[in-house]
C-alpha cells in the first residue's frame, strides 16, 4: 500500500476543505464527486501530472512549464470571471453623468450572488463571439437552468446593475439595434428571414450569453411605475431622481457658435453634440418645435444636446442663446410593449405594474400584451389564445402566477437610453452583478497629453 507524506496529507486536507466550502456554496451535492479528483491530484497520483518536470530536455521542460502556467491562469480566470467579478467597459452614454463612456469597471458578482452558468463550456473573458474567428465562444450543450447562489445582498432601488439584455434572446446578426422584436414589428418576419444580406442569420442566445447592459434599477418587483412629463412616480409617489439625470434640449443662438470651452463647461461630449441642418428631417422637427426662421427661410444656428440640471443652468447664463426647448416625447420612438397600442410614450409612460415572484394576475387582453414575454420567453411556458381562451402549456387558464422577480431599468441620460421603456422588464435570472469600482477611465474626446486619462475617476467607487 502506498504511503503518503505528512506534506501530502496537509495539502489534500486544505484543498478538500476549500472544495467542500465551494460545494456548500453551490448547493450541489453532485460536486462531491470532485473530491475524487482532489484525492488523485494531491494523494493517489495515478496520473503522472508532473512527469514533464523530470525531462532531461530543457526545451521540453520550459515549453511544458509555460503551457502549465497558461492553463492554470485560464482556469483561475474562468472561475474568477464566473463567480467573483468581471471587467466591463461603458460603451454608450445612457448612464452619463453617473458612468461615462470610456469607464472600465469591476463588476461584483458576489453583490447579488453569482449565477451558475447556463452554458458552462465557454471560452473565458469572451461574451458570445470569438474575436477574429467570429464564431460562437460557447457550446450549446450542456445548457443548465437558472440557479443563483448566495451573495452579500440583493438588488435595491437605484442600484446601477449589469444584466443580460432581455430582448437579446433572438438576434438578427447584422442588425442588432433595434432589437429583433422591434425589427419584426417594423419590417416583418419574412423580410428578415429572406434578406440575409441586410439582416444576417437569425440566432438564439442563452441567457448568460446575451449582451451585457448597464442601467439603473428604478422599479422594484411589485411596484407600479408611471412617468408623467419626465418625472417618475412609484406607487403614486414621486421617485428620487439621480443627481445628474439629463434630458435632450434644442438650443438656438443669435448666430454665434459654441466653442469647445463652452461645451466642456456644459459637460457635453463630442458624440452628444449635434449642429442641426435647416433641411431634411431636422427641418421638420424644428418647425414642429416652432423655432423661428430667418429672412432666408433658415432656422439659423440650432444645437441638440443632453444637459443635466447644472448644465442647463450654465446654458441659461449665456447671453447669445435665444431659445431652449426640451425634446418632446413625440420624438422618443416606440415604447413597450411593441405592437400593442397603449398610448404611452417615452416621457409619459404607464402606469405599469412590475411582476413579483409569487404574485398572480388575471389574464386579460392588456395583461397578455404587457406580460406575455415574461410568461413565454423568460419563464419558458407555451402560451396561445384560441377560441377566446388562453392556454398555458396546453391547459386553459384565467390567471398566472409569476416564478421570477422583475426589475424596471432606466438610464440617467433619459432621452438617449434604450431601456425598459423600450423593451420591458429585466428578469432576476438576467442580473449579472453590481459595478463597484472604476479602475480606468479614458476620454476619447481628448489627447493623451490633454486629459485622455480621467485621473479623478481612477479607482473611484461607483455610488448608487
Amino acid at each position: 500500500m502506498k504511503k503518503f507524506t505528512p506534506k501530502q496529507w496537509i495539502r489534500f486536507a486544505v484543498a478538500s476543505f476549500v472544495y467542500l466550502l465551494f460545494t456548500l456554496w453551490m448547493q450541489n451535492l453532485w460536486l462531491l464527486f470532485g473530491l475524487i479528483i482532489v484525492a488523485e491530484v494531491f494523494l493517489i497520483q495515478l496520473v503522472p501530472w508532473s512527469a514533464w518536470k523530470r525531462s532531461s530536455n530543457p526545451v521540453v521542460r520550459n515549453t511544458l512549464e509555460w503551457i502549465d502556467d497558461i492553463l492554470f491562469a485560464l482556469v483561475a480566470v474562468y472561475f474568477i470571471n464566473l463567480f467573483v467579478f468581471q471587467n466591463y467597459q461603458i460603451p454608450t452614454s445612457s448612464l452619463e453623468k453617473s458612468l461615462l463612456v470610456g469607464d472600465y469597471l469591476f463588476v461584483s458578482k458576489l453583490s447579488y450572488g453569482p449565477r451558475v452558468p447556463n452554458t458552462p463550456l465557454s471560452f473565458p473573458l469572451v461574451q458570445n463571439t470569438l474575436p477574429i474567428l467570429n464564431t460562437k465562444s460557447y457550446f450549446d450543450w450542456p445548457e443548465w437552468g437558472y440557479k443563483r447562489v448566495k451573495g452579500t445582498g440583493t438588488v435595491e432601488r437605484n442600484d446601477i446593475v449589469v444584466f443580460n439584455f432581455p430582448a437579446g434572446d433572438t438576434i438578427a446578426l447584422k442588425v442588432q439595434n433595434p432589437d429583433y422584436y422591434t425589427l419584426l414589428e417594423e419590417v416583418g418576419r419574412s423580410r428578415i428571414e429572406l434578406d440575409k444580406q441586410t439582416f444576417g442569420e437569425v440566432l438564439y442566445r442563452p441567457v448568460d450569453k446575451r449582451e451585457n447592459y448597464v442601467k439603473r434599477c428604478i422599479g422594484m418587483p411589485g411596484d407600479t411605475l408611471q412617468i408623467i412629463n419626465n418625472i417618475v412616480y412609484l406607487d403614486g409617489k414621486k421617485a428620487v431622481e439621480p443627481e445628474d439625470v439629463q434630458f435632450n434640449y434644442y438650443v438656438s443662438t443669435n448666430g454665434k457658435s459654441f466653442t469647445e470651452e463652452i461645451f466642456r463647461k456644459l459637460d457635453v461630449s463630442k458624440d452628444d453634440r449635434q449642429l442641426l441642418s435647416s433641411t431634411g428631417y431636422y427641418s421638420d422637427v424644428l418647425a414642429f418645435l416652432k423655432f423661428p426662421k430667418d429672412a432666408n427661410g433658415n432656422f439659423g444656428t440650432v444645437y441638440k444636446m443632453p444637459l443635466t440640471k447644472k448644465g442647463l443652468a450654465e446654458l441659461n447664463k449665456l447671453d447669445f442663446v435665444t431659445n431652449v426647448v426640451i425634446e418632446p416625447d413625440e420624438l422618443g420612438g416606440t415604447t413597450y410593449p411593441v405592437g400593442y397600442r397603449t398610448g404611452w410614450r417615452r416621457d409619459n409612460f404607464g402606469p405599469l405594474w412590475i411582476p413579483k415572484k409569487g404574485a398572480t394576475i388575471q389574464l386579460t387582453e392588456q395583461n397578455l400584451a404587457l406580460y406575455n414575454r415574461c410568461i413565454r420567453n423568460y419563464e419558458n411556458n407555451t402560451l396561445e389564445e384560441k377560441d377566446g381562451k388562453v392556454f398555458i402549456n396546453g391547459t386553459p387558464e384565467t390567471s398566472y402566477t409569476f416564478k421570477y422577480d422583475y426589475y424596471f431599468m432606466m438610464g440617467d441620460n433619459r432621452h438617449n437610453s434604450a431601456d425598459s421603456r423600450s423593451w420591458g422588464f429585466v428578469p432576476e435570472d438576467h442580473v449579472v452583478g453590481k459595478p463597484i469600482l472604476v479602475w480606468l477611465s479614458l476620454d476619447k474626446d481628448r489627447g493623451w497629453f490633454d486629459g485622455r486619462i480621467r485621473w479623478d475617476r481612477l479607482f473611484k467607487v461607483v455610488h448608487n
